[in-house]
């Protein structure tokens, strides 16, 4: 399929999708999703790839629009995901801004 490269196919078989219409059935967030759950660390190009493999276009020409969407529903599943055993969630950021010192005056 257009856009699935080797180690992306490997993956895809890895988590039970063999075929275009598994790829359908599941389509590109679940897709997307299983292969992070498996363990393996797939980028955002991985999710754009796999849109652009189910409506034929290369994974750059996917909208920016569908993207947001595809990104949207990804973060959402993945906020769904537990913690690995033993880490935190992690806190809010603080920003620090530092002032110089007075007395560090060149």
């Amino acid at each position: 399929m257009r856009n699935i490269g080797p180690k992306s196919a490997a993956w895809l078989r890895q988590v039970g999708l063999h075929t275009r219409a598994d790829l359908e059935a599941a389509g590109p967030v679940d897709a997307y999703m299983r292969v992070r759950r498996a363990g393996f660390r797939p980028s955002l190009n991985l999710l754009y790839a796999l849109e652009g493999a189910l409506t034929d276009r290369h994974w750059q020409e996917v909208p920016d629009e569908r993207r947001r969407e595809l990104v949207e529903a990804a973060e959402a599943a993945i906020a769904g995901l537990p913690l690995p055993r033993g880490q935190q969630a992690a806190g809010p950021v603080r920003t620090t801004i530092m002032q110089p010192d007075p007395d560090d005056t060149p």
